[in-house]
């Protein structure tokens, strides 16, 4: 009966041993992916943020050719 037990519990250890060892492999491909993720993230928030830039001189742009337009006809009429 010992020599069963023992050869459960090395079988049991041996499994153990083996889903530890899946798992330590999988958190090591979800830290990469996370890190992945992250200079995506930090990519597309400095992306945006060259976006806004743009996006805020155009407006600026058209503002003042809007302002140009208006006072023109002003003193056309």
């Amino acid at each position: 009966m010992l020599e069963t037990s023992l050869s459960q519990l090395e079988q049991l250890v041996s499994d153990l041993v083996q889903q530890n060892q899946q798992l330590q492999n999988t958190a090591d491909q979800l830290r990469t992916e996370l890190s992945q993720a992250r200079e995506e993230n930090d990519s597309l928030q400095l992306s945006l943020l060259e976006q806004e830039e743009k996006q805020g001189s155009t407006a600026a742009r058209i503002q003042a050719l809007v302002e140009r337009a208006t006072s023109a006809s002003t003193v056309n009429a």
